[in-house]
Formats: structure tokens, C-alpha cells, sequence
């Protein structure tokens, strides 16, 4: 699938919409209708300049997402999850990773964040054969960031509650008018 050539680029959505703050429904039909809307999905990304880049984004309520984007040995790695599970290291071998992170649903603010330097995402792939994505580098923090967003979470609200506001705020002066979102 060469997501350059095919796909409809669609609207990104933004905080606040109440779809980006509700947990998404698992996949049940992996056919044409789930094939066209990861095509959708990479168009979407690419155009915005992104990394990754879960349903809810682009307004549909299912748990797929879409990533592409450097691992631990600098290498792309590009691929699709559905219905995802995260699995965590355990706390005696997690290391905490702490880098800037934004998000195109809160375009233009970015926050550090610390995240566990490897994430595994066990899921299925389009077709509905499971897979299993081992992540390092920027792709565990996608893997991580991606699965969040099916929650019906923003990096934002992994902040201090301070820190929260601030990225809010900042962001609703770009944007000229207040953010609505179910914890304001």
C-alpha cells in the first residue's frame, strides 16, 4: 500500500472535539471499508507532517492507527494497528525516555513528556492477521501516544495539571477561541 498515491486526505481533528475524548470501538470488520480508511488515514499523515495518527483523529470512532516514523536504530518503520494492546516493561526494567511531544489534534504546542523507552503493541494488521510491533526510540513513544488517543486521551492530559493549562492556553491564542474539553 503506497499511502503517497492513494487515500483522501482529511481534516485533522482538534482538542476539545468530544471525539478525541472518548475511548474508541474495537474493529469487528476487517474488509474494504477498514482498508480505505487506513489509505484515508496515511494520506491524512503524511499531509499534516506527522508521525502518527489514530482514527478518532480524523473523526472516526474505531480503534485503528497508523504510524511512521524512526525507531530506536534510527530506522522508519511504517505500519497499521488495530485494536491495539500495549504492553508496558515492567517497573525494574523501564526506563523513562523524557522528549518534547506534541500532536497534530493540538497543533503548534509541544511538552515534555517522559514515557517508557519501549513499548510493544500486540494488535492486527488490515486483514485481520495478528501482528506485533516492538518499539523503541520515537516509535515506542508512538506506539504509546497512538494507543492513548483509541483511550480517548491527549498527551496533554498525561501533564501536570499546570503544565496542561499552559499548553491550552497557549494554544487557544493561535487559535483564537477556548478549548471545551470534558476535564475544563
Amino acid at each position: 500500500m503506497d499511502a503517497h498515491n492513494h487515500g483522501t486526505v482529511l481534516p485533522i481533528r482538534l482538542v476539545g472535539d468530544p471525539v478525541l475524548h472518548r475511548p474508541c470501538r474495537p474493529v469487528t470488520a476487517f474488509d474494504d471499508s477498514l482498508a480505505r480508511l487506513v489509505e484515508d488515514m496515511f494520506a491524512s499523515v503524511y499531509a499534516a507532517e506527522g508521525v502518527g495518527l489514530a482514527a478518532n483523529q480524523i473523526g472516526v470512532d474505531l480503534q485503528v492507527f497508523v504510524y511512521h516514523c524512526p525507531d530506536g536504530d534510527n530506522e522508519f518503520q511504517k505500519g497499521v494497528v488495530v485494536n491495539p494492546t500495549l504492553v508496558m516493561p515492567d517497573a525494574g526494567n523501564r526506563r523513562l525516555d523524557v522528549h518534547d511531544e506534541g500532536c497534530l489534534s493540538v497543533p503548534g504546542q509541544r511538552a515534555s513528556l517522559a514515557r517508557p523507552d519501549r513499548a510493544v503493541a500486540h494488535g492486527y494488521d488490515v486483514h485481520g492477521a495478528p501482528i506485533t510491533v516492538l518499539g523503541t526510540g520515537v516509535l515506542a513513544r508512538c506506539l504509546q501516544h497512538e494507543t492513548d488517543h483509541l483511550e480517548g486521551r491527549l498527551y496533554i492530559d498525561r501533564l501536570p495539571a499546570d503544565r496542561r493549562r499552559q499548553v491550552l492556553d497557549a494554544y487557544e491564542q493561535v487559535a483564537g477561541t477556548p478549548v471545551r474539553t470534558p476535564e475544563s
